[in-house]
């Protein structure tokens, strides 16, 4: 036996409305008992629930229905719809309220502090902020600079961990292959 459709006892009302299923078909079906099928069809059960279609929704097929319309004793099955669920690589940018953006200047000087291995263009991409942004708070010279106070960008949500554990690591790539490409040159 197959799980149950969405809404079954709406589902119920629609097919014992515009089928000729046996009320057997509908409650196996629907996981109702028969009775209630029935009651439904009485008009006693299930008053004022619109019925909703199983051939929209994607749970049955015309086909499956006349299928089983033609033969009593056939059990209608849902049709299973196999959905795949792709794990998101793409980033999604997170909108980020209007209090919490004044504290992305200070996030950039606590990287700029604690990781300054890191580019502009990286610190910039972590905390959403212009890379033009950035170099000025690393050279001193933006504009509110001396009112920053330097606060952890991950504490504050701005991005996770693992975002800066990746960047860090992505910097840490860089530098040994500029020592490479140095020593090489010095050779």
């Amino acid at each position: 036996m197959s799980d149950a459709p969405l809404m079954p006892m709406a589902t119920a009302v629609w097919l014992v409305e515009n089928t000729t299923l046996t009320f057997k078909q509908i409650a196996d079906f629907c996981k109702l008992h028969e009775i209630e099928v029935q009651g439904i069809a009485d008009g006693e059960v299930g008053k004022g629930i619109v019925g909703y279609n199983p051939i929209i929704a994607n749970q049955l097929t015309k086909e499956e229905i006349n299928l089983s319309s033609n033969d009593p004793n056939r059990e209608l099955s849902l049709k299973i719809n196999d959905i795949e669920i792709k794990d998101g690589d793409k980033k999604i940018k997170k909108y980020v309220p209007l209090s919490k953006r004044q504290d992305k200047p200070d996030s950039v000087l606590w990287l700029l502090k604690q990781h300054p291995n890191l580019k502009d263009s990286q610190i910039a991409k972590l905390v959403g902020i212009t890379k033009n942004s950035a170099s000025a708070i690393r050279n001193k010279s933006y504009w509110n600079f001396n009112n920053l106070s330097a606060k952890d960008p991950v504490a504050m949500g701005l991005f996770t961990q693992k975002d800066l554990v990746e960047a860090l690591e992505k910097a840490d790539r860089r530098l040994k292959r500029e020592k490479k490409e140095k020593e090489k040159l010095t050779q």
